[in-house]
């Protein structure tokens, strides 16, 4: 069976390069990764390996020197900008170690905007009900400042999942919080990926989190080792 062809996220012979002074810096070279529907994937390495970077291209987020990426049989840099956006925002969510959201929003707000974006009229009820379903039932109108990290991040988890997305990708989702906060927050995050059959790329440090995924790929200086 070809897997680039059944699955949810290919990288085809991706590379990045960029100028650092007058010579060329090597951020990952020659990615070859498929992923299947369901699957939940770790991306491993020590810090400057390149998997930061090779999320952010998984994501069209940013362009890579060399190869593509097919996400849900689309090739990703044969899309414009507004193309490429407009796939991620009706196939992909995201989760940060920075929360990244809005400060001017609530709890709700937050977790309503990508389906306002997609035109939904149910906005409103279906972000109660997923807030409701992370814990958060008490804190719809709080805004972020008001919210602790945790609380942050379980925000930033419904917001992922409200669209119902066939793929996940979470950087460092616990890297900024303390142990505790951090284990539940990996427990509703496999939790929710279990029950609503997600696809789940993540990039951890924590090999505690990359031992829940189905499947570890390390990277050292920009490549898959075994």
């Amino acid at each position: 069976m070809n897997r680039q062809a059944t699955s949810v996220l290919a990288a085809q012979g991706i590379g990045k390069t960029v100028k650092s002074g007058d010579s060329d810096l090597v951020i990952l070279r020659d990615i070859e990764l498929a992923v299947m529907p369901g699957e939940a994937v770790a991306i491993v390495g020590a810090s400057g390996s390149g998997k930061s970077t090779l999320l952010a291209l998984l994501a069209g987020l940013d362009t890579p020197t060399a190869g593509t990426v097919l996400l849900d049989g689309a090739d990703l840099f044969a899309l414009d900008e507004d193309a490429r956006a407009e796939l991620r925002g009706r196939s992909v969510g995201f989760v940060f170690q920075s929360f990244q959201l809005l400060p001017s929003l609530t709890a709700l707000e937050n977790v309503m905007l990508p389906l306002e974006l997609a035109g939904r009229t149910d906005a409103d009820a279906a972000a109660s009900e997923i807030l409701s379903r992370v814990g958060l039932a008490e804190r719809l109108h709080h805004y972020p400042k008001h919210l602790s990290g945790g609380e942050q991040q379980r925000v930033a988890l419904a917001r992922a999942f409200v669209v119902r997305p066939k793929l996940l990708l979470a950087d460092e989702p616990t890297g900024s919080l303390d142990a505790e906060s951090g284990e539940a927050i990996i427990a509703l995050l496999f939790q929710l990926n279990r029950e609503w059959g997600t696809t789940l790329v993540l990039v951890t440090h924590d090999e505690h989190l990359a031992g829940r995924c189905t499947r570890m790929v390390r990277l050292t200086a920009g490549r898959i080792v075994p």
